[in-house]
């Protein structure tokens, strides 16, 4: 970093501090003279556009605080695809950081001349379209925001959680370790449940009320994230690994063959073209309602507990019908 650009840098960081600044106050903290220092107030205005002001009372300050010293320099590429980084997380995780994603990109896009920005932007809007599916509509950004402080300083959460299967509120004392987005649209809170004594997975969306404990935790060194994880399928945890196998016919195979399921995942490969998948998990919920969208074309084959649970489903649905 240059000497120039650490000074102006510093500059701004002083100004935007509590203590009046004027041009002696500024040039003594920074050991140069005043000529120096007004010339990077005139810098500051005239190549960055600050919106800088002086009074007597106040001394230098900012007549819009929103302004940022634009620190990065960033070509038309790089800002195309921050851009798309932008409607993809907005489109994806919802509206948590929408706002603050508007207003970086906004910023970001001064650094480039008006009819470059404006290319950029019908270009993104026109010819790249992101879906993400059913969107969750009830994300609260405050929740949000306290659930990464909080996993940040390790600090436990009281929060009001609704529990859809049983269609009721419950108060809990979490240790949250990290925050999970499923399928790119369900963000998950993983953390220590002091309730129930063991691990639990909490939709975020499904958080009512949250309050940041003084009482602090230290994550179990027996746990591990990556380990935690490979062992379940989707977003279900149960307490016992199950070994997996189901079969696709031939006209469904090609749709288990281009994608990996699972990091556990083997297939065998039959004449007719068709296949049966292997896999251990914990929990079976999300296996069946898996193998159930499939149709006719998967057929569980072990376990029994998972081949019990799709034969009492499709009892009841044909029930139903």
């Amino acid at each position: 970093m240059s000497r120039h650009l650490e000074r102006l840098l510093e500059i701004d960081n002083l100004i935007r501090g509590r203590e009046r600044q004027t041009s002696s106050s500024l040039a003594n903290a920074l050991e140069v003279c005043d000529r120096t220092i007004r010339n990077d107030l005139d810098f500051l205005r005239d190549r960055f556009f600050a919106p800088l002001e002086y009074s007597k009372k106040q001394g230098w300050y900012y007549t819009d605080d929103d302004w940022r010293l634009p620190s990065v320099s960033l070509s038309k590429g790089e800002l195309f695809a921050l851009t798309l980084g932008a409607r993809m997380l907005s489109a994806y995780a919802g509206s948590a950081y929408e706002e603050e994603l508007r207003s970086s990109i906004h910023q970001l896009s001064a650094r480039l001349p008006d009819n470059t920005w404006i290319d950029l932007q019908q270009l993104a809007d026109e010819r790249i379209v992101f879906r993400s599916g059913a969107q969750i509509t009830n994300l609260d950004p405050q929740i949000w925001q306290l659930l990464l402080e909080a996993s940040n300083t390790k600090h436990s959460i009281w929060m009001r959680y609704y529990t859809a299967s049983r269609d009721q509120e419950s108060e809990r004392i979490v240790d949250p370790y990290f925050l999970h987005i499923y399928r790119a649209t369900n963000p998950y809170l993983i953390g220590f449940c002091h309730n129930r004594q063991d691990y639990r997975w909490f939709r975020v969306d499904r958080i009512k009320e949250i309050n940041i404990l003084a009482d602090t935790f230290t994550i179990n060194p027996n746990f591990n994230k990556e380990e935690y994880l490979q062992k379940i399928f989707q977003y279900e945890v149960g307490g016992k690994t199950f070994l997996v196998k189901i079969k696709f016919n031939a006209q469904t195979a090609p749709f288990i063959r281009e994608r990996k399921w699972h990091h556990s995942q083997e297939i065998e490969e039959h004449q007719d073209g068709s296949l049966t998948l292997s896999l251990q998990s914990s929990g079976l919920n999300d296996l069946k309602r898996w193998i159930l969208s499939y149709g006719a074309g998967a057929i569980a084959l072990e376990p029994l507990e998972l081949v019990e649970l799709i034969k009492q489903e499709v009892m009841t649905i044909k029930h139903n019908y």
